[in-house]
């Protein structure tokens, strides 16, 4: 291989590192050098002008107050992204924004879980370096099109920070209670969801009880999903069903589920969700009254009928 020059040896680890979402280790394997030569090229990079970083800072043109919105729903954090047209860039931006808190969070020998939903696959993906600590996945096996595998976000994750796994080898879903019940007494899925008692941090996503707001509503039928409006559910959340004050909906549905309990999320220190859409409003607010929410990530549209409710006043776009 020809030998390339410093500067164009800058613009390849900054584009490994920053669009290829490589880690300094993988990168540090793949040039021969240390992990920390590789932070220390970064920092050259951006110093130099050959990688630039750009923080766009929507809230800014919306009118919209993070600091206000997030002391308005009682939250620790509110994360707001910019809501674009294409489905799939959206979940690709708030992925982004979840990873990033991921490894801002993240402390050596903590416990993290994490729920499955598309935005979290992707999640998964962006990140980059982990410390040391255990990852449990929080919920079964939901495969939708296009969609990846929880295993392959707990194994991902696993990778990066080099600490143990707890997947829950089940799906999501299953057809009885009975079975639901079956699968629970299984020691691999016994252990994850008792770890799940002990969790220092959780990543879950927020759907709405309702038509395509929902991964679950849209694999049930529809005696279940009326089921759940009759008890009245408005919040899913890892196959919960969550009602406007906050309340847990016991319907025929939960005996169904293997994933994290609504309990057990609000015993967890701190808990990262993830939401897009005005559409899913009542859903994160019902979630937020549940007391499963200290960071919340939505985009722009969903901000702003969040801060609507909040202040009753209409805000501009």
């Amino acid at each position: 291989m020809p030998e390339i020059s410093h500067e164009e040896l800058l613009a390849r680890i900054g584009q490994a590192y920053y669009l290829d979402n490589q880690s300094k280790v993988e990168i540090a394997t793949e040039h021969g050098i240390s992990r920390f030569q590789v932070a220390r090229l970064l920092d050259e990079a951006r110093a130099e002008g050959i990688v630039h970083i750009e923080i766009r800072r929507p809230g800014a043109e919306t009118g919209i107050d993070v600091e206000a919105l997030a002391a308005a729903l009682g939250l620790h954090r509110v994360v707001v992204v910019k809501t674009v047209g294409d489905d799939f860039a959206q979940r690709d931006i708030q992925a982004q924004a979840v990873a990033q808190e991921l490894m801002n969070e993240a402390r050596t020998g903590m416990t993290i879980g994490i729920s499955w939903s598309r935005t979290l696959d992707m999640a998964a993906r962006h990140v980059k370096e982990l410390p040391k600590c255990d990852i449990v996945q929080l919920a079964g096996a939901l495969p939708t099109p296009g969609g990846g595998n929880p295993l392959e976000i707990i194994q991902r994750l696993g990778r990066v920070g080099g600490g143990r796994t707890w997947p829950m080898w089940a799906p999501l879903v299953v057809d009885s209670a009975a079975t639901a019940t079956g699968l629970r007494r299984q020691p691999e899925i016994a252990d994850a969801m008792h770890k799940a008692d002990s969790l220092d941090l959780a990543i879950v996503a927020i759907g709405a009880w309702a038509p395509n707001l929902s991964t679950v509503w849209d694999r049930v039928d529809n005696a279940v999903r009326q089921d759940g409006i009759n008890r009245g559910a408005v919040a899913e959340c890892s196959g919960r069903l969550i009602a406007m004050d906050g309340s847990m909906v016991a319907s025929e549905l939960d005996a169904r589920i293997l994933s994290v309990r609504v309990d057990q999320l609000k015993c967890t220190p701190k808990v990262i969700a993830v939401a897009q859409g005005a559409g899913r409003g009542d859903a994160v607010r019902a979630c937020i009254a549940a007391g499963i929410v200290n960071t919340l990530v939505v985009d722009e549209s969903l901000a702003m009928a969040l801060q609507e409710f909040a202040t009753g006043h209409e805000v501009s776009a």
